[in-house]
């Protein structure tokens, strides 16, 4: 299975760049911030900043200190994470924080990442082994091998986890069968996040909402599974009990806070899978529910829709369906699904571009708008467009496949992109309905998709639900939330929702032409058993 890349800093001005609505209050310059400031590293699988944030008249205030890129590096046949690079840069972040903000006023430092990827560490506090990329293709046919130890319903029932080749456990299983000789030395492991804060702090921790990316947490004990890692001969010795967000592990440790000039400024683990803080941003007035009447889209390249709920759901319809329960703060719950995004979107342009001059985001947006309606249906979640040599060769061929005229403008390219990111929106929502057992009103979509007025219209009018879209920068703001909640700046998770509120504006989508996308839904929906997707 081919996984597309998160965001890259591109996709993110191309996000802005459809949108002439300001969502986004953000400080030019991290010395204009006169309060006491936090600093959240946010880690994505194509590029990283270090952003500045504090409370200032009982609103949040935000400045991007830096920015660094970020990607695999192919070694042999290996796709390796280049973590000393990373880490050169998150020092070179910190440094410059000192430099704009007097480190006096720096209280604490936190990162997020992406999920799944993991290190290992010996009895001498060393790290042992590459940071594995995801993607990497030793992972292949590792769920197929997993079930000859251990079946579907069993894995699904001790972790309540979506099945993918990514999960942590079918990298590790991957591990084994090549007879990696780090695990015969290994004292320790640490998620991807939780490696920069031992690097931080010298302490070693696993945080929880990172660590139910793994296929090895049990979703109602929030710890690992005796089942999982018995059953797959993974020493408990490894895995230290999960850390909440939001726990002080330490403080900067001598060489880093002599090197950066922070001194010993305290390290508060955030919510570190990146989806969790982002959810946390969310401006809703209830937080994780029994029934949920709101769900969440964090928008970007991926998107991961869901609820916020106050129990994992282990049904045989979540297992069906493929849904994911996943950790999220304070002992809440994300009942989610991950869905293509505005890969396909990204894709066309990347395919244009090899063929001649791309054109500017803003105008294949203005081009989706005034093409035909509903004129092609595209699937984000086919496989054939995960990874595809060419986007537009890969269009052509799914839209023969499923018996739909081959489109000849790009107008109506870029328009079916955008309806079948909204169709799969619609499904995912009816799924969700049918776990929770009750209707939502909301949707809320943070991050940079929240920025594409015509997207999130759409979503409006496909769900037939009120939108609320923003903030943008929900990663960022829900690492340092949880900052402040863990250093007491803030009192409770529903005082961050306030101060979201009063910090960040959103923009409201009411739906205006719904009935015009049930004869379409039902096209899409028939096109789910051909591409071996749930149907509704």
């Amino acid at each position: 299975m081919n996984i597309p890349p998160a965001i890259n800093a591109d996709g993110f001005v191309m996000l802005r760049l459809m949108s002439s609505s300001n969502h986004q209050a953000e400080l030019d310059d991290a010395s204009e911030i006169s309060c006491d400031a936090h600093l959240a590293v946010d880690l994505g699988a194509s590029s990283g900043r270090v952003i500045a944030g504090g409370l200032q008249d009982q609103k949040m205030v935000m400045a991007t200190i830096s920015r660094f890129p970020n990607g695999p590096v192919k070694v042999q046949q290996n796709l390796i994470w280049n973590h000393l690079s990373l880490w050169q840069s998150i020092l070179d972040g910190l440094r410059q924080s000192s430099c704009e903000i007097s480190p006096t006023r720096i209280r604490s430092i936190g990162v997020d990442t992406w999920g799944v990827d993991y290190a290992l560490l010996d009895a001498q506090d060393q790290m042992i082994s590459p940071m594995r990329h995801y993607r990497d293709h030793r992972n292949e046919g590792m769920v197929e091998k997993a079930f000859e130890t251990l079946g579907r319903g069993e894995i699904f029932a001790a972790t309540g986890l979506q099945f993918m080749q990514i999960n942590t456990l079918y990298q590790l299983i991957a591990a084994q069968q090549h007879q990696d000789h780090a695990l015969n030395a290994a004292d320790g492991f640490l998620m991807a996040a939780d490696l920069f804060h031992w690097l931080l702090s010298g302490q070693r921790s696993v945080e929880v909402t990172n660590a139910s990316t793994t296929q090895m947490l049990d979703p109602r004990t929030k710890s690992w599974s005796t089942t999982i890692l018995d059953a797959f001969n993974l020493s408990t010795s490894w895995f230290a009990e999960p850390t909440e967000a939001g726990t002080t592990i330490g403080s900067l440790q001598a060489s880093v806070a002599e090197s950066t000039g922070l001194g010993e400024t305290s390290v508060i683990v955030p919510a570190t899978h990146d989806t969790a803080s982002a959810v946390l941003s969310v401006p809703a007035k209830e937080f994780a529910p029994s029934t949920p009447k709101w769900c969440y889209i964090s928008s970007g390249t991926w998107s991961l829709m869901g609820v916020e709920t106050n129990h994992p759901h282990l049904t045989d319809d979540c297992a069906r369906l493929n849904f994911t329960n996943e950790g999220g703060v304070a002992g809440s719950t994300r009942l989610l699904k991950n869905i293509g995004g505005m890969w396909v979107f990204q894709q066309i342009r990347a395919s244009l571009s090899r063929r001649g001059t791309p054109p500017e985001w803003a105008d294949m947006v203005e081009q989706a708008r005034r093409a035909a309606p509903f004129e092609l249906l595209i699937d984000p979640d086919d496989p054939s467009l995960a990874a595809p040599t060419d986007m537009i060769d890969a269009i052509h061929d799914f839209a023969s496949r499923t018996a739909q005229p081959v489109p000849t403008d790009h107008g109506t390219l870029f328009r079916g992109a955008l309806e079948g990111l909204a169709l799969r929106y619609r499904n995912c929502l009816a799924n969700l309905e049918l776990l929770t057992g009750d209707r939502i009103d909301t949707i809320h979509i943070v991050g940079g998709g929240s920025l594409n007025e015509l997207l999130c219209q759409m979503t409006a009018d496909a769900c037939d639900r009120h939108v609320v879209a923003g903030p943008v920068e929900a990663t960022a703001i829900g690492n340092l939330l949880v900052q402040m909640i863990g250093a007491g700046v803030i009192g409770s998770i529903d005082e961050a929702r306030q101060v979201v509120r009063a910090s960040f504006p959103t923009v409201d989508y009411e739906p205006q032409n719904a009935e015009a996308w049930h004869d379409p839904a039902q096209r899409f929906d028939a096109m789910s058993p051909a591409l071996g997707l749930p149907s509704n």
